[in-house]
C-alpha cells in the first residue's frame, strides 16, 4: 500500500473537518429551531411512499431495458458504436431542468410523440405524475445502468464465448451458463445505485410531478420550508431521507457490481457464432437504435426549440447565465481543492473519502435551511444565497470528483511511488514532477464534471434567490412557470451550451496538458 509520506496529511483533515461541520451543523441548526422532530402526519407516508415507488419503478425498468441494451452492444461491432457509448454519459451531466425541457418536447401533450398519435387516431400520452416521474429517470439512468453492466459483460473473457461455440452451445445455454452468473453480480448494484439516486429527486418532482400524488420527499422538504417555513417537518423529512439514502447507498456499497469468477483470458474480442443469426442481428440493431433515438431526440428537441429563440433572450437570462458560470467555476475550484486533499491524505488514513457520501445523503435542502436559521440573526440571508449555493455544489459533486482522482492516485504511487522515494521527490517536487503529469486527465474530467453539475443544479438557490441574483437553471423554471415555452428553450439551449462546454474545456484541458 502508498505511504507517501512525504505529502503531508494536515489539508485532508482541514477538509473532512469543514465536510463533517458543514453536513452537520445546518441539520442540527434545523433540529434545535424546530425544538425536534415533528411526527410524520399522513402527507408525509405519502410522500414516503411515492418516493420509494417511483425509485423503485425507476431502478426496475432502467436495469430490465439496460440488460438486453448491453447485450446488444456487446456483441455487435458498428460504425460509431464508440460515439454511441460517449454520448450515453451525456444525459449525467445534462442539466435537469434541460432535460425535462426536452422531454416535454417530445412527449409533452403538444410533443412529437402525441402529435403522431394524434395523425393516427390514437389516445395521447400523458407525461404528468408517477409515468412522467419514471420516464424522466429512466432517461437520465438508462445510459448509466447500460454502461456499468456492459462492462461485466466485457469482463467475461473472449475464451469463454469461444468454447462455448466450439461445444455448439445455443443461446439460451450461453445465457445460462456464461452471462446469467455475471448479471447476478453486475445487475443488483446496477439496481441499488439507481435506486439510491431516484431517491433524492427534486426538480423532476416538481415540474413533472403535477400534483400532491406526485411528491418526493425532496420536494415535500422545499415545500415545508418555502410555504409553511414547518421547521419541524422539514428536519423529520430530512431525517427519513437520510437514513434511506444511507441503506440504498450501503446496498450499492454491498452489491458494488463486482464480477468474480471471471479472470483470465486475452482481451480478444468475443466470438459469438450464436448470435450470428440475421434476425438476431436485427433485433440486436433495432434495440440500439431505439435507445439512441430515446437518448438523442430531447437532446435534438430543445436544440430545435431553442435555435430560434437563443438571440431573442431578455437582459435577466443572460444575466443569470453570467451568475451560473461564476458558482460553477466557483463550486469547481472549491470542489476540486476538497477532493485532492481528501485524496493525498486517503492514501494513508483509509476511510476518510466516506466523509465524502455524506453529500449524497443529506438534502441539499435542509442544509440550505440550516445555513439560513444560521445566518439569519446576524445577516440577510438572501445576499449569501449564491455562496451557500457555491458550496453546496461544491459538497455535492464531492464524492464523484473523489471516486475519479482517488483510484487514479492509489495506482501512481503503487507503481511509481518507491521510485520516487528513491529520488529524493518529496512535497512540493513530487506534486510537480510525479502526480501533476499524471493526474492531469482525471484532474480535468473530475472538473469538467463538477462544474457541468453546478451548472444545472437547481436546488438551494430555489429557496433564497431573488430576481437580481437568479441562476440560469432558476430562470429556466420561471420561464416555465410564467408559459413563456419560447423563452424557456432558449434558455434552455443556453443552460446546455454553458454545461456541456465547461466540461469539454476542463476535460480537453487535462486530457491536451498530459500528451
Amino acid at each position: 500500500m502508498p505511504t507517501v509520506r512525504s505529502l503531508p496529511e494536515w489539508p485532508g483533515w482541514v477538509a473532512g473537518l469543514f465536510l463533517a461541520v458543514f453536513l452537520t451543523l445546518p441539520m442540527a441548526a434545523v433540529l434545535w429551531h424546530a425544538g425536534g422532530g415533528s411526527a410524520p402526519q399522513p402527507a408525509d407516508w405519502a410522500a414516503l411512499r411515492f418516493t420509494v415507488l417511483q425509485a423503485l419503478i425507476s431502478a426496475g425498468v432502467s436495469v430490465a431495458l439496460a440488460i438486453p441494451v448491453a447485450r446488444a452492444l456487446s456483441r455487435r461491432q458498428f460504425r460509431g458504436r464508440a460515439l454511441l457509448l460517449g454520448l450515453m454519459g451525456a444525459p449525467f451531466i445534462l442539466p435537469v431542468i434541460v432535460a425535462i425541457l426536452g422531454l416535454i418536447a417530445v412527449f409533452g401533450r403538444a410533443g412529437w410523440l402525441n402529435q403522431i398519435l394524434a395523425t393516427l387516431s390514437l389516445p395521447q400520452l400523458q407525461i404528468y405524475g408517477l409515468h412522467g416521474v419514471v420516464l424522466a429517470h429512466v432517461f437520465f439512468n438508462l445510459p448509466l445502468a447500460t454502461r456499468m453492466i456492459l462492462q461485466g459483460w466485457q469482463a467475461v473473457p473472449a475464451e469463454r464465448f469461444r468454447l462455448a461455440a466450439s461445444l455448439g452451445m445455443g443461446r439460451s445455454m450461453v445465457f445460462r451458463i456464461i452471462e446469467w452468473p455475471m448479471l447476478r453480480g453486475v445487475a443488483p448494484g446496477a439496481f441499488a445505485v439507481i435506486f439510491a439516486i431516484c431517491l433524492s429527486s427534486f426538480a423532476v418532482a416538481l415540474v413533472l410531478g403535477g400534483g400532491p400524488r406526485a411528491t418526493t420527499l425532496e420536494l415535500a422538504i422545499y415545500q415545508a420550508f418555502r410555504f409553511d417555513f414547518d421547521l419541524g417537518r422539514a428536519a423529520m423529512l430530512a431525517g427519513i431521507q437520510l437514513a434511506l439514502v444511507a441503506l440504498a447507498t450501503a446496498l450499492a456499497l454491498r452489491f458494488g457490481g463486482v464480477v468474480h469468477g471471471l479472470a483470465g483470458g486475452q482481451g480478444r474480442p468475443p466470438l459469438r457464432p450464436e448470435a450470428a443469426q440475421p434476425l438476431l442481428r436485427l433485433w440486436d440493431g433495432a434495440l440500439i437504435g431505439l435507445v439512441a433515438a430515446f437518448l438523442l431526440a430531447p437532446l435534438i428537441a430543445v436544440v430545435l426549440r431553442g435555435a430560434p429563440a437563443l438571440l431573442a433572450l431578455p437582459w435577466p437570462v443572460w444575466k443569470a447565465a453570467l451568475v451560473s458560470l461564476s458558482v460553477a467555476l466557483a463550486a469547481t475550484g472549491l470542489c476540486m481543492g476538497l477532493a485532492c486533499a481528501l485524496a493525498i491524505t486517503a492514501l494513508r488514513r483509509t476511510g476518510l473519502e466516506l466523509l465524502a457520501i455524506g453529500g449524497l445523503a443529506l438534502s441539499p435542502l435542509v442544509v440550505g435551511t440550516g445555513v439560513f436559521l444560521l445566518v439569519n440573526p446576524w445577516a440577510n440571508p438572501t445576499a449569501l444565497a449564491l455562496p451557500v449555493t457555491v458550496v453546496v455544489n461544491a459538497v455535492m459533486a464531492l464524492p464523484f470528483a473523489l471516486r475519479l482522482i482517488l483510484p487514479r492516485l492509489r495506482q501512481i504511487e503503487a507503481s511509481q511511488g518507491r521510485l520516487a522515494d528513491s529520488l529524493g521527490l518529496q512535497g512540493v517536487a513530487r506534486l510537480r514532477w510525479l502526480l501533476w503529469p499524471q493526474l492531469k486527465p482525471a484532474l480535468g474530467f473530475a472538473a469538467g464534471l463538477a462544474a457541468a453539475l453546478s451548472m444545472g443544479d437547481l436546488g438551494v438557490i430555489a429557496l433564497f434567490s431573488d430576481p437580481q441574483h437568479a441562476t440560469l437553471p432558476l430562470q429556466v423554471l420561471r420561464l416555465i412557470g410564467a408559459y413563456r415555452t419560447e423563452a424557456a428553450a432558449g434558455a434552455g439551449l443556453l443552460l446546455l451550451m454553458c454545461s456541456f462546454g465547461l466540461f469539454w474545456l476542463f476535460d480537453r484541458g487535462g486530457r491536451h496538458a498530459a500528451a
